[in-house]
């Protein structure tokens, strides 16, 4: 016999992060960026980001049949152009479910502590209002702590079943501001990225010139 236990969900909405972080939405292009974080999280990380020990070959077959059309790929990335923290968030495919999507995250080890989770789901929440979605559900083993507190933070409830939980969060029409904030990130994502993208290039240009360089006084 399950445990089913019922958390009560504090009031809904989220409090807005004090530091905005560029969150850019991902597309097919960035496969391949979307497939290498993946494979670099650990067996615990990857037992808690999909509820099973998943290989390489699993996750790779996952990454392959993201469906950029349908759902949205969220991303946060570092100076060095790593993905370090992504969000997927599946809309329902189903008639009977077409306002409901779900939402999974993961970020790297290193990475973490820095509260990317939680602005991934509320960058998520925010789109997802936008597109008219009414429920949002989290699907997480129980032993996944942090997932379950950035859900009942956001006001979800949260039910647990054993070893497995499913939260679920009850979103508000879209609004002018939710609109608008979304336009907002997403050009500051994109601007951000841009820079990012140049100055790396830079970078790589100086090591490719000292490399030169370095080279050039070996052989004198």
């Amino acid at each position: 016999m399950t445990d089913t236990k019922e958390v009560t969900p504090t009031p809904p909405g989220s409090t807005p992060s004090p530091v905005m972080v560029p969150i850019r939405s991902l597309g097919p292009g960035q496969r391949d960026r979307i497939n290498q974080h993946l494979l670099a999280l650990d067996e615990n990380d990857r037992y808690l980001r999909f509820g099973y020990m998943a290989n390489d070959e699993q996750i790779t077959r996952y990454t392959d049949g993201l469906n950029f059309e349908r759902d949205n790929i969220f991303g946060i990335y570092n100076r060095k152009l790593r993905l370090i923290a992504m969000a997927h968030l599946a809309f329902s495919a189903s008639p009977e479910c077409h306002s409901c999507a779900e939402f999974g995250v993961s970020v790297l080890k290193h990475a973490r502590g820095r509260g990317y989770g939680a602005r991934l789901f509320e960058r998520a929440v925010m789109h997802a209002r936008n597109e008219g979605v009414e429920l949002m559900f989290i699907h997480a083993l129980s032993e996944n702590k942090v997932m379950l507190k950035i859900a009942q933070n956001a006001g979800a409830t949260v039910v647990r079943d054993g070893s497995e939980s499913q939260a679920h969060l009850r979103l508000p029409p879209a609004t002018l501001d939710s609109r608008v904030s979304e336009i907002v990130e997403t050009q500051f994502a994109e601007l951000d990225y841009k820079l990012k993208v140049q100055v790396k290039q830079f970078w790589d240009f100086l090591a490719g010139l000292q490399k030169i360089r370095s080279g050039a006084h070996d052989a004198g």
